[in-house]
């Protein structure tokens, strides 16, 4: 049985941002699948969006996320998020990340180089080339794993959070004392107490069978909060990244946004352009716009994938701009200065989540949420580009100074996993079977455009495999699939209920039985 101050379930950015600003202070547990840089914060390419150029202004930032977010998002939360802005990049710089520079003075930070995105009215992305993630994740990553106060569990997933409910304590307030993880190495199940827990988990998008997310993306920490008893709010609004390189040798590598922020155009497999068909903001319309723009071409003309071009740019721009798509795409035989990319939709980020508020904290008392796994209110029906990775850091650094707040609790009496009663598996193809089935009918059912039929269809589908999949974890050993697999269909569930809701088409959800939009909306949420 281990024992931290702060156990913190993930290492993206939004556990490494709460384990830096603890560390000092607290005898801190990060929990992670695989190893500390593998999380999906590593993979964001196009930077984050700060207002940090004196011709920008909050309430610019404010009103592009209000209108991205298409009249879903909690004012007050996004301007507290937008608010600190400035402050978490300053934090990123002093800890030394390598954001790309430019010493033109047009469009810049101290500096830095600022780039824009879809959606936005102004150049506020300070990015590191088009491997923003990877370099803020490597650089935060070194000084976690150099501090004495931060063990990291690597190849650890967590099973279930203990919580006073779990325990049969049913009286009063229910909080969370730790979680049970699996130690996959040693095919264990081990005790963690904690007087606070951080669920920091990352989305869900392996739910869908395509993706840009990386293998961990199973929405653990949604599943795991809402079994613990949180609520779940917007789970139906699921963003499709509309830009995926469509290659059977490419694994979800996903084409940045920035590609079309610089010019980059987007053309049927003849060269017709036909964005400007779809929306007078063309390439550089909200991701939501743009993918379902892609999806309506794609299948009237029954191609199999769009082209985005960006080779009629000189060659030395784009090699510099996008250094490693550009190497990666050359590497599956596509000179980007020479040709378009093939690219396809793909799922991308999970605009809902836990709610939680200001401070990260979800219903259950000592349990917070940070990052994709939570909702704030910042996305709304849309995430505006780059928002995602400053919500990790201002939520995180928030939910660090309210554990430091708080008074200490006396951790009651928890058992040891018992794992007396259950045998080995005895065909794991089960779970494999289940897995791509899962999939493949939320990519037909509930993807980019949806009907009531459909989504009838996958709950239908959802109840048999959770029936299924509950009977198998009674009965034998978990294994690593076999936790993902149950929490996959746990999320998949929140996604069709929340889907089923909402009665008009809003931001990433369209729905062809009701194309309008309310006059009035509000956030679905759901209630364990």
């Amino acid at each position: 049985m281990r024992q931290f101050d702060v156990l913190i379930i993930g290492s993206g950015l939004g556990g490494m941002t709460i384990a830096l600003h603890l560390a000092d202070k607290l005898k801190v547990g990060l929990v992670t699948k695989r190893e500390l840089r593998d999380g999906g914060s590593g993979w964001a390419q196009g930077g984050i969006a700060a207002v940090l150029d004196d011709q920008d202004s909050i309430e610019l930032h404010i009103k592009d996320t209000l209108v991205a977010g298409a009249g879903l998002c909690e004012a007050e939360s996004t301007r507290f998020i937008v608010e600190h802005s400035k402050e978490a990049i300053d934090w990123l710089i002093a800890m030394g990340v390598p954001f790309t520079r430019d010493e033109s003075g047009e469009t810049n930070y101290h500096g830095y180089h600022l780039t824009r995105e879809g959606g936005h009215s102004h150049r506020r992305i300070i990015h590191a080339a088009d491997a923003t993630g990877a370099a803020v994740v490597d650089t935060l990553a070194t000084k976690v794993a150099a501090h004495p106060n931060i063990t990291v569990l690597e190849h650890h997933i967590a099973l279930d959070l203990i919580t006073d409910a779990k325990l049969g304590k049913n009286g009063g307030a229910n909080r969370c004392h730790g979680a049970y993880i699996y130690d996959i190495d040693a095919d264990r199940v081990d005790t963690v107490l904690a007087q606070h827990t951080v669920l920091a988990t990352g989305g869900a998008g392996k739910v869908y069978l395509y993706t840009t997310n990386p293998d961990v993306a199973t929405g653990d920490g949604i599943a795991m909060g809402w079994r613990a008893g949180c609520k779940v709010a917007n789970m139906e609004f699921i963003q499709f990244h509309p830009t995926c390189l469509y290659h059977p040798h490419a694994k979800s590598f996903l084409i940045t946004e920035a590609v079309r922020g610089e010019g980059g155009i987007l053309r049927l497999p003849d060269g017709t352009r036909f964005m400007p068909n779809h929306d007078e903001r063309a390439e550089l319309a909200p991701r939501d716009v743009v993918a379902r723009a892609i999806d309506f071409e794609m299948k009237k003309g029954g191609f199999d994938c769009v082209y985005l071009d960006i080779s009629y740019k000189p060659s030395k721009f784009v090699k510099e701009h996008f250094p490693n798509i550009y190497q990666r795409c050359l590497e599956l035989g596509i000179d980007i200065t020479k040709q378009p990319i093939p690219v396809v939709p793909a799922a991308h980020y999970t605009c809902g989540g836990l709610v939680v508020d200001r401070a990260g904290r979800t219903d259950v008392d000592g349990l917070y949420g940070v990052g994709e796994v939570s909702y704030t209110g910042l996305h709304g029906a849309n995430r505006l580009a780059s928002n995602s990775l400053l919500e990790c850091m201002v939520i995180g650094k928030a939910a660090a100074e309210d554990i430091l707040a708080a008074p200490k609790h006396t951790q009651p009496a928890v058992a040891e996993w018992d794992e007396s009663r259950v045998t080995d598996p005895d065909e794991e193809v089960v779970i494999a079977h289940n897995w791509d089935e899962l999939r493949r009918f939320m990519w037909d059912y509930v993807g980019i455009v949806r009907t009531n039929k459909r989504l009838e269809r996958a709950q239908h589908r959802i109840e048999l495999l959770q029936h299924e999949i509950n009977d198998y974890y009674s009965n034998f050993r978990v294994s690593n699939d076999l936790i993902e697999l149950r929490n996959l269909v746990t999320t998949a569930e929140l996604i069709v209920r929340s889907a089923l809701a909402r009665k008009e088409s809003r931001g990433l959800h369209y729905s062809r039985d009701y194309p309008g939009l309310l006059t009035e909306s509000k956030p679905t949420v759901l209630v364990p």
